[in-house]
């Protein structure tokens, strides 16, 4: 059966980032039309799982690559401030992140070493605070 899988899927385009976004928005929206009670909602899942599935089927690779690049570029500036706002979470168990009064520059210290006076390296402005 395994084979026969991967024969079918032979020369197909699959999954990608676009697919996996359409799963997770079909998911979602068709949980809210049975909580909210909604046809529309209903409708616009199913249409958004049809497109997934005929995007992962598809023989036309380079239009389907087409399409995942577009949506990867105008998705970029959102998966850039996600991951940057997980990297601060993940900073802020070693580290406290204070703002310079003066320039309002992002200063990252380690916590622990009591009452501290920081230098700003863009401004040079010094201010104390506890880390």
């Amino acid at each position: 059966m395994r084979d026969k899988l991967i024969r079918f899927m032979q020369g197909r385009y699959g999954n990608d980032q676009l697919n996996r976004f359409l799963s997770v928005a079909c998911m979602i929206l068709l949980i809210l039309s049975m909580i909210v009670k909604s046809g529309i909602m209903y409708y616009v899942a199913i249409a958004l799982l049809v497109l997934q599935m005929f995007r992962t089927f598809s023989r036309n690779i380079p239009k389907r690559y087409a399409e995942n690049q577009k949506y990867l570029a105008m998705s970029s500036k959102v998966r850039y401030a996600w991951a940057k706002k997980k990297n601060e979470l993940k900073q802020l168990k070693t580290h406290h992140i204070y703002r310079c009064p003066g320039c309002k520059q992002k200063i990252r210290v380690p916590r622990g070493r009591g009452r501290i006076e920081i230098r700003c390296p863009k401004c040079r402005q010094t201010f104390i605070k506890k880390s």
